[in-house]
């Protein structure tokens, strides 16, 4: 009993030196392929790529700002910041200086959203994001409001974002029921609402008796004004603007 015991501590023993062994193979191996982010601030992008190849580190310049205090062209921010550990093959984000402003930011409201991206990048500006709103008393495709401003000073980034009119928010209407109804007087009730009349699809009609044939194998009569309406898309209640057309199915 006293050997089994002894056997059984040696086998626990042994176990917990190959425990720690692959811990410490592990975390070795882990911390092995960590390196140091490199300080980049102040190169130029062939001198910052450079010292993170030579990290196996990848270089992404990501954007460009104006900056009064660092020279154009030379990396002015990056991401992670040095001195941090991260693993080989990771990419440092960096920005790129433009240097001190020297482009005027032009007036591009007023016109088309089209005429305002050639102008902003003739002066060698970028387009930025495009929002779109429905104005009542401006016709479709014109900007109304650009930023930054025309004329405007201590820009940072060479990106202009346009606000363009889509023009009135069509009236919009909740859609009547027209399940039941005969299909002639639908066509007049859709009238009425400013609606029109999409596709009339023909069901095939329903076996009234045991005897009669399958609804497959009977003929398909044409809509005609008396067809009574069995479904409608849009649905009764929905929401649909003017001049939507709505599909009907009748029999």
């Amino acid at each position: 009993m006293r050997q089994f015991f002894r056997m059984l501590l040696l086998a626990l023993v042994l176990l917990t030196v190959a425990l720690v062994s692959a811990l410490t193979a592990m975390r070795f191996a882990i911390h092995g392929r960590e390196v140091t982010i490199p300080k980049l601030v102040g190169m130029t992008p062939f001198e910052a790529e450079r010292a993170s190849a030579a990290s196996g580190l990848q270089l992404v310049v990501e954007r460009q700002f104006f900056s009064p205090d660092i020279a154009e062209g030379k990396i002015m921010t990056q991401i992670p910041p040095p001195g941090a550990k991260v693993r080989r093959g990771w990419s440092i984000r960096v920005a790129q200086s433009l240097g001190a402003q020297r482009v005027t930011i032009p007036d591009v409201t007023g016109g088309s959203e089209r005429i305002a991206e050639l102008n902003i990048r003739r002066r060698g500006l970028s387009l930025g994001s495009i929002a779109h709103v429905s104005l009542r008393d401006l016709s479709g495709d014109k900007v109304v409001s650009q930023s930054p401003p025309a004329n405007a000073s201590r820009v940072s980034a060479p990106k202009i974002n346009l606000l363009v009119s889509d023009g009135p928010e069509p009236s919009t209407y909740a859609m009547p029921s027209l399940i039941g109804q005969p299909l002639g007087s639908a066509t007049l009730t859709l009238q009425d609402a400013g609606l029109k009349l999409g596709k009339v699809i023909a069901l095939p009609p329903q076996s009234s008796t045991a005897g009669d044939p399958p609804a497959s194998t009977s003929p398909v009569p044409e809509p005609g004004a008396a067809s009574m309406i069995f479904s409608q898309n849009p649905l009764p209640g929905q929401k649909v603007a003017a001049g939507s057309a709505v599909n009907l199915e009748v029999r």
